[in-house]
């Protein structure tokens, strides 16, 4: 395996693994402030859920981004393409706006969702402007997604 393919499938690694941890990490968070909640509120299950939800996106955004990487050296597809050691940095350059975002986007997520869920105990109706403030935590990650996306499509092989 060559240097170049090495470094490609590090760069994939860190897309779904550093956003993979961030996710869990905010799922974690929201997750235990969620069941307390129940404890005392069960009907509200579904409002509880979808807030304990929202920090895992990143970790979806993650593994698309590794999947691209991984399709554009054609690991799924029989033979890898032969990658130089540059162009294995640009793969590995290009995973690191979703792994970066991702990681820290989730964690601050979920400790809004958490609020969140907090505000959904004492004011269930508004549990959608628990929602709308998690989004825009999201909107970062989203740009990371997009300019990963952006960086590996740019990449010639």
């Amino acid at each position: 395996m060559s240097s170049g393919l090495v470094l490609a499938l590090l760069g994939a690694a860190l897309a779904v693994g550093l956003s993979g941890v961030g996710s869990s990490i905010g799922i974690g968070y929201v997750g235990q402030a969620s069941a307390g909640a129940m404890s005392e509120d069960p009907e509200n299950f579904g409002r509880y859920l979808i807030l304990t939800a929202l920090p895992g996106t990143q970790g979806i955004y993650g593994f698309i981004a590794a999947f691209l990487i991984i399709m554009k050296v054609n690991l799924l597809g029989g033979a890898p393409v032969k990658l130089t050691t540059p162009q294995g940095w640009s793969f590995l350059i290009s995973g690191l706006p979703i792994a970066i975002a991702g990681l820290i986007s989730a964690i601050h997520q979920g400790k809004v969702c958490t609020a969140g869920v907090g505000l959904t105990v004492k004011r269930p109706a508004d549990s959608a402007k628990a929602m709308v403030l998690a989004v825009f935590v999201e909107f970062y990650a989203v740009l990371g997604l997009l300019v990963t996306i952006f960086l590996v499509n740019g990449i010639s092989v």
